[in-house]
């Protein structure tokens, strides 16, 4: 790719924009409508009673190759990282503008698998399969193909996984299952810490139940991503299926369960940033594939 992408916006002050245009990166930098986006993103933090009722605060609708968004992660300095469903490749984006920033290639070919869920942690970008394998990597330039290595949890006979997220405090990455193969587990979420303060990291895991109890109006939770809040350090899930918000502690206690706002087809990554912005991204349905912001709490 060269230059950048200047996403589609649907914001609460917006209607929607045109189909994203390939632009310069210069000519982006001084867009009047990049500064207009990041300054109205600023008054709305800034403003205590904005977006109060659970409106997003911004809507970035993705380009075709973006519409199997799936999993979403921030790096340590703030920026939001993504990826589609079927091959190794990175997308940067900026929630803060709307701008797809670069994107990159795991592996030369380009890697195939069933992606699901991304995350970084200790200098490295991992990147999980459905069936538990653990694809780890430096971040890449722009256009770059980047090495990269994996090991195998072990985990696919247990779960189905869509969910990752690196937990500094237990140098471990969380998954949690969105099905459960054990027949025995009702109306619970499954987690598993992968350490990795082992080169083998499978000899590392821990599982941890979560009863829901009433949480979700009674229903059953498939989780297709999780992130940690950075002011609390709880967990926070989002579920494609049952379009809803789960918040659980490290230690496995609940703190609420709430539907998402409407407007979600396929609700498939979460993130929170520092800024206290939740990002929800939505893979393409009857609507393009968008990242959607709120407020959070």
């Amino acid at each position: 790719m060269r230059g950048r992408w200047l996403i589609a916006a649907l914001a609460s002050t917006t209607v929607f924009g045109c189909r994203p245009e390939k632009n310069t990166l210069a000519g982006l930098q001084h867009s009047a409508v990049v500064t207009a986006r990041v300054e109205r993103l600023k008054k709305t933090l800034a403003d205590h009673e904005a977006a109060v009722d659970g409106r997003p605060i911004a809507r970035w609708l993705m380009p075709p190759e973006l519409r199997e968004i799936s999993g979403l992660a921030l790096t340590p300095d703030g920026r939001a990282l993504t990826h589609g469903d079927e091959n190794g490749e990175i997308w940067e984006i900026d929630y803060r503008s709307g701008i797809l920033v670069k994107h990159f290639f795991l592996g030369d070919p380009t890697v195939k698998g069933d992606f699901e869920a991304i995350t970084v942690g200790n200098g490295l970008v991992y990147l999980l399969d459905s069936k538990g394998k653990i694809y780890s990597f430096k971040e890449g330039a722009d256009g770059a193909r980047v090495k990269y290595n994996y090991f195998d949890t072990g985990l696919k006979k247990d779960c189905e996984f869509e969910s990752m997220v690196y937990d500094a405090r237990f140098d471990a990455l969380v998954l949690a299952c969105k099905h459960d193969h054990d027949a025995s587990v009702h109306d619970a979420i499954v987690l598993y810490r992968v350490s990795l303060a082992s080169a083998d990291s499978t000899s590392q895991l821990t599982k941890i139940s979560v009863p829901l109890g009433a949480a979700n109006g009674g229903k059953s939770y498939h989780p297709s991503d999780i992130t940690i809040d950075p002011i609390s350090g709880n967990y926070v899930l989002v579920s494609s299926l049952e379009k809803a918000l789960i918040e659980i502690t490290p230690r496995g206690e609940l703190v609420f369960g709430r539907p998402l706002p409407p407007g979600h087809d396929q609700p498939e990554g979460v993130a929170i940033t520092k800024d206290s912005v939740l990002l929800i991204s939505d893979e393409a349905k009857s609507n393009p594939g968008a990242i959607t912001l709120y407020k959070w709490p």
